[in-house]
């Protein structure tokens, strides 16, 4: 019976061993004799063995790199990347617009980069609109009307102004506010002229009187045609 024991110890103990060395084991490593990088027996999806060693598989040197033509393949730890190319480029090898294989349209080959082209400075009538402003944008370019003009139908045309704008100052003045003013301007001035007047000028007294007579005649006219309009239209 003890002796039984014993043997189910020690196959306990090298079952505990070989389950603590396959949990230490590396990382990249899928089986290994030790914790040590250089103990590895297999490796993990991405990885190779040299010389008991698991080493990252660059998938982009290799078919394994499967990345669509505007893209470019990046490698990293145990696999890879598809990464967009620069906007500048169609087709690239690597990042930025230095990598391009060949340069996108708005976009010109300049020492080893794809450059905007700036189409407002290249071309000699970018917009065909006489009241258009060209205005670069990266890759292409756009047509806006000028200040003061609005595009409609695909034309720019003078910007109407608001209602308010287009109403002269004394537009909306009714007729018995212009009576009123009227008669404050001239009370105004009637009274400039007799201050001068009260002074003992005998010109600005002239011109004092008759503006007043002036003023009496306008005003009995006016109600006397009032007072006439009114007994003809109560008869």
């Amino acid at each position: 019976m003890v002796h039984c024991n014993l043997l189910l110890a020690a196959w306990l103990c090298s079952l505990l061993t070989l389950v603590a060395q396959v949990q230490s084991c590396p990382d990249t490593c899928r089986i290994c004799s030790g914790p040590e990088n250089t103990l590895c027996l297999e490796c993990e999806a991405g990885f190779t063995l040299h010389d008991n060693t698991c080493v990252d598989i660059d998938e982009c040197g290799t078919e394994l790199g499967m990345c669509t033509p505007n893209s470019y393949c990046f490698n990293i730890e145990g696999s890879y990347e598809c990464r967009d190319c620069d906007r500048a480029c169609v087709g690239c090898m690597g990042s930025g617009p230095a990598r391009c294989r060949k340069c996108a349209p708005g976009y010109r080959q300049t020492g080893a980069k794809c450059l905007d082209v700036d189409e407002c400075s290249d071309r000699v009538l970018p917009c065909p609109g006489l009241d258009e402003i060209c205005s670069n944008t990266e890759g292409s370019f756009r047509c806006d009307c000028a200040k003061g003009f609005i595009r409609r139908d695909r034309v720019c045309v003078t910007k109407q102004r608001s209602g308010v704008e287009e109403k002269g100052l004394f537009e909306d003045i009714q007729d018995e506010e212009v009576e009123v003013l009227q008669q404050m301007f001239f009370g105004v001035l009637l009274c400039a002229l007799a201050t001068l007047a009260a002074k003992g000028d005998l010109v600005f007294t002239s011109i004092f009187m008759g503006a007043v007579a002036a003023m009496a005649g306008y005003w009995l006219s006016d109600r006397g045609d009032r007072f006439l309009d009114s007994f003809l239209k109560g008869r």
